[in-house]
């Protein structure tokens, strides 16, 4: 099984993403687009899972105390770098508690195997894929037209800011790879206090 660990966004959120996608995605339509009904704040990837181990995560992940936290979506960025862009995101801004939760949701996963994120939380929304392969910086990276076009127009307009929500819970998901692309189901929710 493959999984991840994410929350998700209101509907409101999600339908003012969802026309910012109908205004732009025409200046990238070589990228690979996210659908609105699929954007969620990955705390952690978990990845492939024996499905035998699947109630012991359940079960980890429900012990996680931690607070309601408040999510602004707003901006935008691409990974690695604009010149060598891969990745099309949407910036968020949150209070200490979405952090912390990042970080005791890997604590309590590392008993599993599944190893740290060397490279820390960086919480956003994936928007547009624009060439396989990860999204860190790589040495090879070089320039690229992937995203050239986007990225003058999202230049001549105000930052976008799409709303904020107050995550009373996250979700334990697995993805289902298919040619269509990833489909995710939430498997079980976790409150916060």
């Amino acid at each position: 099984m493959r999984l991840f660990v994410a929350l998700d966004i209101e509907d409101a959120v999600r339908q003012k993403i969802a026309r910012f996608l109908e205004g732009v995605r025409e200046f990238a339509p070589q990228a690979r687009w996210v659908k609105a009904e699929s954007l969620h704040v990955t705390l952690k990837f978990i990845g492939e899972q024996p499905e035998a181990k699947l109630g012991e995560i359940k079960q980890a992940l429900g012990g996680i105390k931690s607070g309601i936290t408040t999510v602004k979506f707003c901006g935008y960025g691409f990974f690695p770098t604009p010149r060598s862009a891969r990745v099309f995101w949407v910036g968020i801004e949150a209070d200490e508690n979405l952090a912390k939760l990042a970080g005791l949701v890997e604590k309590s996963l590392t008993p599993f195997g599944i190893e740290e994120d060397k490279h820390g939380f960086s919480p956003h929304l994936t928007l547009a894929r624009g060439s396989s392969g990860a999204p860190r910086r790589r040495p090879e990276d070089r320039a690229n037209r992937n995203f050239q076009r986007l990225q003058a127009k999202l230049a001549a307009m105000p930052p976008p800011d799409f709303g904020t929500i107050a995550a009373r819970e996250f979700f334990l998901y697995q993805s289902k790879l298919s040619p269509g692309g990833a489909q995710y189901s939430k498997l079980e929710r976790f409150a916060l206090s």
